[in-house]
């Protein structure tokens, strides 16, 4: 069993190389700006520099010699003048797609100022004569110039007795090494265990991460396997009385229990049990007795579907051959159900529950939101509803590596529990 275990562990290698490239694309492919995102739309270019800095976000996505700097964004001139607008020296024509820079004009147009060591290259697209970054540059017609500079310089446009058209201006930062990129960013970060900065809380997200698994765990695992005992245990009850009343009254209790949306659990709960009767708090995680009433929702909502599921399991089981044996040769019903169903029945049984374990990690949602329980799944939403990305990021990836995890896990506990399984 070692050597499949060993085995199959180098083969999730690729498979957690996947999840970690696809977790990066998701937050830094997909989004359009991952700091706008974060820190809102009243913050300053200067600001969303320094969050791009702090994140690896101003280098090129996986590699390159050219970064994009806040500095100066790229912009169409056929639709506005960008940062030229404020400037009376620069006229902006939407018809040719142009900003023509007057005799006699000296222009700054960058947010702020450049980092002093790197060195930036303008490339410009223009007509006219003029200097740009202390450089002149000189034609009649259209023609793309590259002007390299050090932050420390000057990056004004400044023009003497002729106009400067520029037809397109883009400011890049480059970069002496082309790996220097969001990608090795990103991977030297989980490689010393870095999951980034919560910025709603200002604090490290693995400490956010380490706080908040116990509570979770605490509401997750005695619904879990409060959930499981239960379950199992009605559908061995329907297969035993199968065809009864008291089959057709439990199939009857759990599609009831399947129909009722989760939030009345809930909001009934709190309202008859914690409000009315005072049986339970309502809200907060002082004590045990703050859990009872989230754990009884979160067992009789799952109740439905799981009994549901486990008693097709044990019926099917209940018509084969050797059931049937089992019952000719004088075996008690009992025995029958809880020696040979219940046993031959438990690979299915197995997926189920393996692969609802990492789940338990990432808490209830909706439960510690609306009991106020400080677990994994309060501070997701509060990040999704703070576009706190890097506390998502980390959620989303650790979530996703432990269900590579349980799949080992499930093939391991097949064999456990089935000698016809063998571990190749």
């Amino acid at each position: 069993m070692l050597n499949y275990i060993l085995k199959r562990t180098w083969q999730m290698i690729p498979t957690v190389i996947g999840v970690i490239l696809l977790t990066f694309a998701l937050f830094n492919i997909v989004p359009n700006d991952l700091a706008a995102i974060a820190l809102g739309k009243n913050v300053t270019l200067e600001m969303l520099e320094d969050f791009d800095e702090r994140r690896g976000l101003n280098q090129p996505l996986f590699f390159g010699f050219n970064a994009k700097t806040r500095a100066y964004v790229d912009e169409n001139f056929a639709n506005t003048a960008g940062r030229w607008r404020d400037d009376s020296n620069a006229v902006h024509s939407a018809e040719s797609a142009t900003i023509a820079i007057q005799p006699g004009a000296e222009i700054n147009p960058v947010a702020f100022a450049l980092k002093p060591e790197a060195e930036y290259v303008w490339k410009i697209t223009f007509r006219g004569a003029g200097r740009v970054a202390g450089q002149s540059l000189s034609s009649e017609r259209w023609e793309t110039e590259k002007i390299r500079f050090k932050g420390a310089e000057t990056s004004l446009f400044e023009t003497d007795d002729q106009p400067l058209e520029i037809k397109k201006l883009t400011l890049r930062r480059l970069q002496t090494n082309p790996f220097h990129s969001q990608l090795w960013f990103y991977l030297k970060q989980l490689a010393r265990g870095d999951l980034g900065t919560s910025e709603t809380f200002k604090q490290p997200v693995s400490k956010l991460l380490k706080d908040g698994v116990p509570p979770s765990l605490s509401l997750t695992i005695p619904i879990f396997f409060i959930g499981v005992i239960v379950s199992i245990s009605l559908s061995l009850v329907c297969a035993f009385f199968r065809n009864q009343f008291i089959d057709r009254f439990l199939v009857v209790v759990a599609v009831a229990l399947m129909s009722i949306n989760y939030l009345i659990y809930i909001v009934a709960g709190q309202y008859f049990l914690a409000y009315k009767q005072g049986w339970v708090p309502v809200w907060g995680y002082e004590s045990a007795k703050y859990l009872i009433l989230p754990v009884i929702i979160g067992v009789v909502s799952g109740l439905g579907s799981n009994i549901r599921f486990y008693r097709t399991i044990m019926l099917d089981e209940m018509y084969k051959d050797y059931v049937r044996t089992a019952f000719a040769k004088g075996v008690s019903k009992p025995r029958v159900l809880f020696v040979h169903v219940l046993k031959n029945a438990m690979i299915p049984i197995i997926t189920n529950v393996v692969i609802a374990i990492p789940f338990l990690y990432t808490g209830s949602l909706l439960l510690e939101n609306f009991f106020g329980i400080p677990g994994l799944g309060y501070l997701g939403i509060n990040a999704v509803l703070s576009s706190d990305v890097d506390v998502v990021r980390a959620l989303v990836l650790i979530g996703a590596l432990l269900f590579v995890v349980a799949n080992l896990i499930t093939d391991i506990c097949y064999a456990a529990a089935d000698p016809r399984v063998k571990l190749k």
